[in-house]
């Protein structure tokens, strides 16, 4: 059989579909999926801050509704517990990235709704008190069904809150 030149080529599946790697396009997704598409997680208030191949980080204000001790005004430790597992979610979810190369977003959506929490252990180590925090997640071990990230969590002061470990189902 004689062999075909490269204009005769079949196309290939990556030919078709657009590359969604870029931090923008994920931005959104994760936006759209995690905190819009989720009311739990918009009551939390958050926002993606920054995103990079192994680690993402969220931000939130102090309101009324996230008090846990309303004496001494500070963050409820499930508000905690919740930023953190979310964080070490979307952290799981970004660090797809390089095993989504050439799939198009509605394949990344999918790869999205398989996501989620199998295991979490959170260590609190001050008081939920302040005005801003921050979470932030990097993942540790990520393979073709589960990745592990360590999260943390820390006041606009900087002060390191709580810390936790998360796996998370990924495919």
């Amino acid at each position: 059989m004689p062999k075909k030149d490269q204009s005769e080529r079949q196309p290939e599946f990556s030919d078709h579909v657009p590359d969604i790697m870029n931090d923008k396009e994920l931005m959104e997704i994760a936006n759209y999926f995690f905190i819009q598409n989720t009311p739990f997680n918009r009551v939390l208030g958050m926002e993606v801050e920054w995103v990079k191949d192994d680690s993402l980080c969220v931000k939130f204000a102090m309101r009324e509704e996230l008090i846990g001790n309303a004496y001494r005004g500070l963050l409820h430790g499930g508000v905690t517990a919740s930023i953190l597992d979310v964080v070490g979610g979307m952290a799981s979810f970004f660090n797809l990235r390089s095993k989504m190369k050439g799939q198009s977003i509605e394949k990344a959506a999918e790869r999205f709704i398989r996501l989620g929490t199998i295991d979490l252990r959170i260590d609190y180590l001050r008081p939920g008190k302040g005005k801003e925090f921050t979470g932030v997640a990097t993942i540790l071990r990520s393979g073709s069904k589960i990745a592990v990230a360590r999260m943390e969590l820390h006041n606009e002061e900087g002060r390191l809150l709580a810390v936790g470990t998360g796996s998370y189902m990924v495919g």
